[in-house]
């Protein structure tokens, strides 16, 4: 499964999070360690869920970049 995953610049490092895992996210000091983080904790939070015995939701989330 893919998930879309926002990466945002914060003050000194960047944070994540995925809109269709609630409570799914990571931070790093670069955005290729945050995004490898997110991976981390994707594969975490669905881990969770399936010990719980909580569906895995699907991927809903797309993000398109506009240009102005």
């Amino acid at each position: 499964m893919k998930y879309a995953v926002i990466i945002e610049k914060a003050e000194n490092n960047y944070s994540a999070y995925v809109p269709d895992l609630p409570g799914c996210v990571a931070t790093g000091k670069t955005r290729e360690e945050t995004a490898q983080n997110m991976r981390e904790a994707i594969a975490f939070h669905l881990e969770g869920l399936r010990e719980d015995g909580i569906p895995i939701p699907e991927p809903q989330t797309s993000a398109e970049f506009v240009e102005v």
